[in-house]
């Protein structure tokens, strides 16, 4: 049998600021042949995530800390392409935690077959994994909208924002997008369905708020932090909620950031402000993709993925998240 040489993305240093390149090394490994009840996955897409940059951190985040000269870590899919485990047979398509590399060799701990479902296999890393989970339980959980209600999202044009707007449509809230240019707000309007965009880089983001929320906010899914979350506390409803899904403002910050000068209204509004991980969801999972899939069948909800191919491409390709060039879920295609 011929040896199998597999790529990988190291952490060489902790990123200060954007991640770079020297932030990493990439070198090349033989794999041994496996051992009874282990799998060998070859890697085909790999997702980038803004929470990619907080496990760089010292400390960790919700994830243990990567040391340094650690493998990257992320959620995958991919092929499995040879078998020890009675688990798994070759071909199967699988989805797990490989991280930037281009095999995986596993005990099948952590491994989950996916459905046949005549899918593009990114889908498992968008609408049905956890970009999808994440806006279903994140808005129906904790935002918890009803008929009639304002729900304002920012990050609106992005993976779990796009999804989140078009579930609160569904739901029968008037809902209003934030996002960084004009081509992502139109995109949102005319073809998610969103009532109102709002483009955060042209003019004051608490005047155009107000402008498209007459009747206040009632339900604010936070992606961002900083200046759209203070321009969301001063027109917040009594008994508003938020559910507190990420701050990527502040993901490449190198000082502390200040809070919002309005904090206050959190008290006063009555508000209730809740931070999740979709991992606290994990166990209801088939609940929340089993209706997904319902919404999407019947067109209520559409997504989009933004490809960068090849693993040699992973360090620049996750900027894309921070600088807002990305289109959709920014996936990584590894396997050619």
């Amino acid at each position: 049998m011929s040896t199998i040489t597999n790529h990988q993305w190291r952490l060489a240093a902790r990123p200060v600021g954007r991640i770079k390149e020297t932030d990493y090394t990439f070198g090349e490994e033989a794999l041994p042949e496996l051992r009874d009840g282990q799998v060998r996955v070859r890697v085909d897409y790999l997702s980038l995530d803004p929470a990619n940059r907080g496990w760089l951190n010292e400390g960790g985040s919700y994830m243990a800390e990567i040391p340094l000269g650690g493998l990257m870590p992320a959620m995958g899919v991919g092929t499995v392409e040879e078998s020890r485990n009675p688990a798994f047979k070759q071909g199967d398509l699988v989805q797990g935690l490989p991280g930037w590399q281009e095999y995986l060799t596993s005990d099948g701990n952590g491994l989950q077959k996916l459905p046949q479902l005549g899918l593009d296999p990114t889908a498992f890393l968008g609408l049905f994994g956890h970009i999808g989970l994440t806006a279903y339980f994140g808005l129906l959980d904790i935002g918890k909208p009803k008929q009639g209600e304002t729900l304002v999202v920012s990050a609106a044009a992005g993976a779990v924002g796009s999804i989140v707007g078009q579930i609160g449509k569904i739901m029968g809230c008037r809902v209003v997008g934030i996002a960084g240019n004009d081509e992502k707000c139109a995109w949102i309007k005319n073809e998610l369905g969103f009532d109102e965009a709002i483009n955060y880089k042209n003019g004051s983001v608490y005047e155009n708020l107000k402008k498209a929320c007459p009747k206040g906010i009632d339900i604010y899914f936070e992606n961002v932090g900083g200046e759209i979350l203070e321009a969301v506390l001063a027109l917040v409803n009594n008994f508003a909620r938020i559910p507190l899904c990420g701050l990527i403002s502040q993901y490449n910050a190198t000082k502390a950031p200040t809070g919002p000068s309005n904090f206050v209204n959190l008290l006063v509004r009555r508000v209730h402000l809740q931070g999740f991980i979709v991992i606290d969801y994990l166990p209801r999972a088939t609940e929340g993709i089993t209706k997904l899939m319902e919404w999407y069948q019947q067109g209520k909800i559409k997504y989009r993925v933004d490809v960068v191919e090849g693993l040699e491409q992973a360090p620049r390709a996750v900027n894309k998240l921070f600088d807002g060039t990305n289109q959709g879920k920014l996936i990584l295609k590894v396997s050619k």
